[in-house]
């Protein structure tokens, strides 16, 4: 009597052998399938999401975390595609094996080591990356560097691995909020010396290549005014107090420094 065809799964072996040199350690086990997709600065932060569903738009939105987690102006869409990585999974039903491509952008090249630590699974720690030239899309770091003076942010570096996925849904960055009218600040120095001198020149030099809005900057000498020092609860010179807009924010110690004060211009 012949015997009914077996419905036990291919066996293992098989499979891998099929499936050559792709990722084949998930067969026997339910395979994760995702796309993801990581965008670095130039400073070597990255923020980055893993998409199952496969049906989201990541571009703008890594951009947009971006321009929230950095406080920029306005998203970063240059970064696209030269400093972006993206990898997909997704199980061939007829070699039945887990595939995997994974494309990397020239200015994103040499973070490999991260963007295995971020997408390759634990059975594969090193993904088969592909770097990725398009003509249509030359990746020049020097002419991104236009963008410097508009993004400095973007150049410095701040220890930022940020999982969007995790963080949010996609497309749930509300825009930035509109800048006020004008601002007016109060600096605070012990009288007149050269450290004061130069301490205001930074700070002029900085607010008016932060601010696309007036400003006004009253300094006061807390030997002359103590009880306007006292009612702006200043303990230490120099300290910037930002008047208006509320709520009242100050910023003590070093001022020459665009990063410090961007929490001072913040809504």
């Amino acid at each position: 009597m012949r015997k009914p065809p077996s419905k036990t799964p291919p066996n293992p072996t098989k499979w891998r052998k099929s499936c050559g040199d792709v990722s084949r350690a998930m067969v026997g086990l339910k395979p994760i399938l995702y796309k993801g997709l990581a965008l670095f600065t130039p400073g070597e932060d990255v923020v980055f999401c893993r998409d199952p569903s496969k049906q989201g738009h990541w571009h703008q939105s890594l951009c947009q975390a971006l321009q929230q987690l950095l406080d920029l102006e306005e998203p970063p869409l240059f970064l696209s595609p030269c400093y972006t990585a993206a990898v997909d999974y997704w199980f061939d039903e007829e070699q039945h094996c887990l595939r995997v491509a994974a494309e990397v952008y020239p200015l994103a090249w040499p973070h490999r080591p991260l963007l295995n630590a971020l997408f390759a699974p634990a059975h594969q720690p090193t993904l088969p990356w592909q770097l990725v030239q398009d003509p249509q899309h030359p990746c020049d770091a020097q002419a991104l560097e236009a963008y410097r003076s508009s993004f400095p942010q973007l150049w410095e570096h701040h220890q930022l691995i940020y999982d969007l996925q995790e963080a949010t849904p996609p497309s749930t960055f509300t825009p930035r909020p509109s800048q006020p009218d004008r601002y007016v600040f109060r600096l605070y120095v012990r009288g007149e010396t050269h450290a004061a001198e130069v301490a205001l020149k930074n700070l002029h030099d900085l607010l008016s290549s932060a601010l696309k809005v007036p400003y006004t900057l009253k300094v006061v000498d807390v030997t002359k005014q103590p009880d306007l020092a006292e009612k702006d609860q200043v303990q230490a010179t120099p300290t910037l107090v930002r008047v208006y807009p509320q709520p009242v924010r100050r910023l003590v110690g070093q001022l020459d420094h665009r990063y410090r004060l961007q929490h001072l211009l913040s809504p």
